[in-house]
C-alpha cells in the first residue's frame, strides 16, 4: 500500500469512528442535537420512570417548570404522580399534570380517570393532554375530552403533541389551547407554547429506572412565563 492510500484509509477509518462516537454520544444523551439557546425558561416532565425527584436539585440546574404524568386511559394513574406534585410545589417550581391520551377508552372516561386522580388543583401549569397515539376515533374522542377538561378547569388544556399528530387532529381545530410539541431533531416547524426539544438529557436528582429526562423549553421570556402561570418565574438557583 502506497503511503497516499494508507493516509487516505487512516482518514476515512477517523471519519468512521469519529461517526459513531458521536452517534453514540447522542443516544446516551450526552449530545442533544437541539440547542434552545433563545428560549430562557427551561423545564422537564417526568413520570414514575424517573423515580425519586430531588425537585431543589433539578432548580439549582435551571429547570424552572414541569409537566408531571397524571394518569393515562381510563383507569391507569401514576404511582410517583402525588409525590412529584408535593415535591414541585414545596420546591416553589410551577408544575401542570399530564393525561396520556389512549385510543382504547372514550374521551370522557378519561377525563374522569384525570379528574378523580388530581381533585380540583392540576398544577399553575394547565392540564394537559398528551396526544400520540393515532386512530378511527381519536378526533372525536380527543373533542370530548378537551371539552370536559376545560369546563372541569374553567381552563383550555394544552395538547402534547408530534408532527404527525398535531397535523391529523390539532391543526385548525384547538385555537384556545397552547401546543406542546416533541421535536427533538430539529427546531419546530408550527407555532408552539412549549417545546419538548430533547427526550435524552441527562440532569442530577432522580434516580429511577429511566437514565434520561425531557427536556423542554417557554416559547417566551420569565416575565410572559409569569403572566401565563399566573405567578413568578422561580430565579435559577445556585448550589
Amino acid at each position: 500500500m502506497t503511503l497516499r492510500k494508507r493516509c487516505l484509509w487512516l482518514l476515512a477509518l477517523a471519519a468512521v469512528l469519529g461517526a459513531l462516537g458521536t452517534a453514540w454520544a447522542v443516544w446516551n444523551g450526552y449530545i442533544l442535537l437541539n440547542d434552545p439557546k433563545d428560549y430562557p425558561v427551561r423545564g422537564v416532565d417526568v413520570s414514575s420512570y424517573q423515580g425519586e425527584i430531588d425537585w431543589e436539585a433539578l432548580g439549582r440546574q435551571g429547570i424552572a417548570f414541569a409537566f408531571i404524568k397524571a394518569t393515562e386511559g381510563t383507569t391507569l394513574t401514576d404511582r410517583c404522580y402525588q409525590a412529584n406534585a408535593a415535591g414541585a410545589r414545596a420546591a416553589g417550581m410551577p408544575f401542570g399534570a399530564y393525561h396520556f391520551f389512549t385510543t382504547t377508552s372514550p374521551g370522557r372516561t378519561q377525563a374522569e380517570n384525570f379528574i378523580a386522580a388530581i381533585g380540583a388543583d392540576s398544577g399553575e401549569l394547565p392540564p394537559v393532554i398528551d396526544l400520540e397515539v393515532q386512530g378511527e376515533q381519536v378526533a372525536e374522542e380527543l373533542a370530548i375530552m378537551v371539552a370536559a377538561l376545560e369546563d372541569a378547569y374553567g381552563t383550555a388544556p394544552i395538547l402534547y403533541v408530534t408532527g404527525e399528530t398535531y397535523r391529523l387532529y390539532v391543526e385548525g381545530r384547538y385555537p384556545d389551547c397552547p401546543v406542546w410539541i416533541r421535536s427533538v431533531y430539529r427546531a419546530p416547524a408550527v407555532a408552539w407554547t412549549f417545546w419538548q426539544y430533547a427526550n435524552r438529557g441527562r440532569l442530577e436528582g432522580y434516580e429511577g429506572s429511566e437514565p434520561f429526562i425531557d427536556l423542554n423549553v417557554f416559547n417566551g421570556t420569565a416575565a410572559e412565563f409569569s403572566a401565563f402561570t399566573g405567578q413568578r418565574c422561580p430565579t435559577p438557583q445556585t448550589a
